[in-house]
């Protein structure tokens, strides 16, 4: 009889046939199809693995890369998640990249070195390319648009686990709205997201900043949740985009909007 398993610290003291038992639920069923990986054995038809996890006995972390191919260079699904001190799961990081969508090198320098999101440094040429093709920041590829499928599938691994309700720590501006628009709650920082809403405003202070001084700091970039992102991520706050933990109910939605602007 399978021992119940509460928390990711768990899952880092299984072997690989325990955790892809959880992780199977992680991947909606039409991605994996799509793309020939192998639902029982996470590997594409030539037997080369396809699944990369990163965790060990006696922590409380895990990453998961999920890759289409398995010498290509990004995951298409990739999670961080890991275990708070009060035992609530946490996500640190997930991304759904399209592989097959052109790649924007803002995750790297010229000389190589990690810029991890923009925060420790910035490929300005990278960054640029990525707004003028439609990418919000931290982007290196397009979403696959398939948020909703993933978010159903990790609801199920979250009750697998013996949870009803989740955290997650938006890395950018875009990110909090688009969680918003999942059914997503503020533990933290609503307020601050409703004043940036309102500093954006007509007449407010962050618009009068968007004075296309750079490329991010456009004027019309006050009406869209990608603009504003954008210039947020270029320092037009003046301070770093931080702070704000967000969490979801199982199957409920918040109905919590903070952006009034018009569009994408």
């Amino acid at each position: 009889m399978e021992s119940a398993i509460h928390s990711i610290g768990g899952l880092n003291k299984l072997d690989d046939a325990g955790r892809f038992d959880y992780l199977r639920m992680l991947f909606p069923p039409t991605l994996l199809e799509r793309y020939g990986i192998d639902a029982e054995t996470f590997s594409d038809d030539e037997g080369h693995p396809l699944l990369r996890w990163i965790g060990s006995p006696g922590t409380n972390a895990i990453e998961v890369s999920l890759y289409h191919r398995h010498d290509a260079l990004d995951p298409i699904v990739y999670f961080h998640l890991t275990d708070t001190i009060a035992q609530q799961l946490h996500v640190l990081l997930v991304i759904l990249n399209d592989p097959e969508s052109e790649r924007f090198g803002v995750d790297r320098m010229p000389d190589g070195s990690k810029t991890h999101f923009g925060t420790f440094s910035r490929n300005l040429e990278a960054e640029v390319a990525a707004m003028q093709a439609g990418l919000a920041p931290g982007q290196i590829r397009r979403g696959l648009r398939a948020f909703r499928e993933a978010m159903e599938c990790f609801e199920a691994f979250v009750q697998r686990l013996g949870h009803d309700i989740y955290f997650v720590e938006p890395l950018a501006y875009h990110n909090a709205v688009i969680f918003e628009r999942y059914g997503f709650a503020y533990q933290q920082g609503r307020r601050w997201m409703q004043s940036l809403n309102i500093r954006f405003a007509e007449g407010g202070d962050l618009r009068s900043r968007l004075d296309g001084s750079t490329p991010f700091r456009q004027p019309e970039f006050a009406r869209t949740i990608r603009g504003r992102s954008w210039a947020i991520h270029d320092n037009v706050l003046g301070e770093p985009y931080t702070g704000v933990v967000m969490y979801k109910r199982v199957g409920q939605d918040a109905d919590v909007s903070t952006f009034t602007g018009e569009e994408w």
